[in-house]
């Protein structure tokens, strides 16, 4: 089978390198308008066999083309492309998986289901960190206690040593970062999908040391279609981003203040990138089903990999992706149509790739 990555950005990179190091699949192709990307995912990836093109992916006859020639594709590039990439996937049978990242969109790609399911093609968004991973890890926590009184997710990639104001840097996209921030977040609440606003309901939450105490306030994208899933089986679920204390504070009047592409801008030149850095996650959940009432709880502590230099955003949100590209591959995810990774993708095998990656999952009840 073939393979080709839009977009040769950090995620692009991490995707290839990963699908090097473990996948069979017989050619690997990235693509990027860009030619500095080009550049440096060549330089990332010098030893490993990979294939580079230059292509603008508003070139929508070439796009077709490249789909053409490949069996699966994966977008690394803004979620704003997934729909019209996903309709294209359709139309040339090519499985597809994307980062996700906007909720609208992937409602929009659910309308293509039975089209896909038709040309026997596998389309599943949110394939990253969150949604994604924590998507498959809310399927495991359903399928260990049933029904839950409440599920909350709770996630945030910073930099191991946080400088002020912001106590932040850029580990991806400043466009996602901004939209996480500004479109209003999904909940679930007694069988209702409410919305709220993001950067609210701030609240305090406990890692180890050396983290100790943080923040986590709603955001925008990391419940996707998780609401809708699991409706029936959750009474609550939200998702909020975890960050060092005071973030809020700070960062919320910048979004006042500026226009988007200012505040890309901005952040581009004020916040690091790419330095030493965790990705945190937490997901706490309380079954209906036991007595005494049972605490399942799931933490993720996960650092840079400073042997192959691949930071850990990288790491949790590319992985995920790659290891679903090859669940296709190995003829283990066979469903075609649209699916999001809780409806599709098997906790167990999953984790276990997750852990050959040094990813590890603490599951433990409380």
């Amino acid at each position: 089978m073939k393979i080709i990555i839009l977009g040769a950005g950090l995620m692009g990179q991490a995707i290839a390198y990963d699908l090097c190091k473990y996948s069979k699949f017989e050619d690997i192709t990235i693509i990027d308008r860009d030619k500095n990307k080009k550049i440096s995912a060549e330089n990332f990836l010098k030893k490993l066999e990979v294939n580079y093109d230059i292509l603008d992916i508003n070139d929508k006859e070439n796009v077709r083309k490249y789909f053409d020639n490949n069996d699966v594709a994966i977008s690394a590039i803004p979620y704003n492309y997934n729909y019209m990439l996903s309709k294209i996937a359709v139309e040339t049978n090519t499985h597809f998986l994307d980062l996700g990242g906007n909720n609208s969109i992937v409602s929009r790609q659910k309308t293509l289901s039975k089209e896909a399911e038709k040309n026997g093609v596998t389309i599943i968004p949110d394939c990253g960190l969150a949604p994604g991973m924590t998507s498959v890890i809310v399927r495991d926590l359903v399928e260990t206690i049933g029904k839950a009184e409440y599920v909350k997710i709770r996630v945030g990639g910073l930099p191991v040593d946080p400088k002020p104001p912001f106590n932040y840097q850029i580990v991806f996209s400043p466009n996602g970062l901004i939209n996480e921030y500004v479109e209003d977040a999904i909940v679930l609440d007694n069988g209702k999908i409410i919305q709220k606003k993001s950067m609210t309901e701030i609240e305090e939450i406990n890692f180890p040391e050396p983290f100790g105490k943080m923040e986590a306030f709603v955001t925008s994208g990391g419940c996707s279609t998780l609401p809708y899933t699991y409706r029936d089986k959750i009474d609550y679920l939200d998702y909020k981003t975890v960050r060092y204390p005071g973030h809020c504070k700070e960062f919320k009047p910048l979004l006042n203040l500026k226009t988007r592409e200012k505040l890309i801008e901005y952040l581009q030149k004020k916040l690091p990138s790419n330095e030493k850095d965790v990705v945190l996650v937490k997901i706490i959940s309380k079954s209906k089903n036991n007595k005494p009432d049972v605490k399942l709880e799931y933490t993720i502590i996960d650092y840079y990999d400073e042997k192959a230099n691949i930071t850990s955003m990288m790491r949790t949100t590319a992985y995920p992706t790659s290891i679903i590209a090859q669940m296709i591959e190995q003829n283990i995810v066979t469903k075609r149509g649209v699916y999001c990774p809780e409806e599709i993708i098997s906790p167990s095998i999953f984790f276990t790739e997750l852990e050959k990656r040094k990813i590890i999952i603490n599951k433990e009840f409380k």
